[in-house]
C-alpha cells in the first residue's frame, strides 16, 4: 500500500507594493503563513507568541499600583491571532488592545480562515485593529499612552521582514517608545533568537531589559526563541 502525504493547500496569497510575497496555506488541519515562500509562522507554533502576551500582561498586574483600571495595549504585528487571543485572556474587562497591522490580506484572513483556530477575535469589543506601519501609528500618539507595547514585527533587528523597519530599532524611535508608555508601563519583544547587541542598545536608551528564553513548541526542549522584557529606569 501506498502511503501519500496530505497536500499543502494554498488557501490565499498577496502581494506588497514592495513586492513582498505572503501565502496562507493549510496542511494537515494547520494554517501555515510563507514570506517570499518560506514559512514565516504557523498555527503549531505557537507557545512564544502566547508567551509575548504572558511577559507583559503579567507584568503588568504586578506593577506598583497592580492592574490599571482600564489597561490599554499595543500589539505590533497581528500574525496568526495568538498573541492578540492571549492578551485578551489575560487582561479580562475593560480593556483597549490595539493591533498595528501593515498588511490589510492578513487582517481579512484572521477575519476568515483563521477563526477556526482562534474564534473572532477581531470582532471582540476591546480589539481594534489599525491598519499601518507601526513606526507612523506610535509617532503620533502622546506620552503614557499605552501601559504595555508587545512587539512582534521582524525576527530580531538583524534580520528584518521588509528593508524599511530598521527605524523601528533606530535611538530616536526607543526613545520614543519610551515615552509613549506609562512610568509602570513595558514593552515586550519577540525575538527568533538572542540579540545581545540589541539589548545593550535598549540598555543604553534608558532602558531595564530582562531577557526570557522561549520553546517554539509547549513540547519543545530547545529553547529557541527569546522573549524581552523592557521597563523604564
Amino acid at each position: 500500500m501506498v502511503s501519500r502525504m496530505k497536500p499543502y493547500l494554498k488557501l490565499a496569497e498577496s502581494t506588497m507594493p514592495d513586492g513582498t510575497h505572503y501565502s496562507l496555506h493549510k496542511h494537515d488541519g494547520k494554517i501555515y503563513l510563507k514570506y517570499n515562500g518560506f514559512e514565516l509562522m504557523s498555527t503549531s507554533l505557537t507557545y512564544s507568541e502566547q508567551m509575548l502576551a504572558d511577559v507583559a500582561c503579567v507584568a503588568l498586574k504586578k506593577g506598583q499600583n497592580s492592574r490599571p483600571s482600564h489597561p490599554r495595549v499595543l500589539i505590533g504585528g497581528l500574525g496568526l491571532g495568538f498573541t492578540l487571543k492571549r492578551t485578551l485572556e489575560l487582561l479580562g474587562s475593560p480593556a483597549t488592545v490595539e493591533v498595528a497591522e501593515l498588511m490589510p490580506p492578513l487582517i481579512e484572513w484572521n477575519r476568515t480562515f483563521l477563526v477556526e483556530h482562534n474564534g473572532p477575535l477581531l470582532d471582540d469589543p476591546r480589539t481594534k485593529i489599525i491598519q499601518g506601519d507601526l513606526y507612523d501609528i506610535i509617532s503620533k500618539q502622546k506620552k503614557g499612552h499605552y501601559d504595555a507595547l508587545l512587539l512582534d514585527i521582524d525576527n530580531t533587528p538583524d534580520d528584518l521582514i521588509t528593508a524599511g523597519n530598521s527605524r523601528l530599532y533606530s535611538a530616536g524611535f526607543l526613545d520614543k517608545l519610551r515615552q509613549v508608555i506609562t512610568p509602570q508601563g513595558c514593552i515586550a519583544y519577540w525575538l527568533s533568537e538572542p540579540a545581545p547587541k540589541f539589548k545593550k542598545l535598549l540598555m543604553k536608551s534608558g532602558f531595564q531589559v530582562t531577557e526570557h528564553p522561549s520553546k517554539p513548541h509547549e513540547k519543545s526542549k530547545q529553547m529557541r526563541h527569546c522573549i524581552l522584557h523592557v521597563k523604564r529606569r
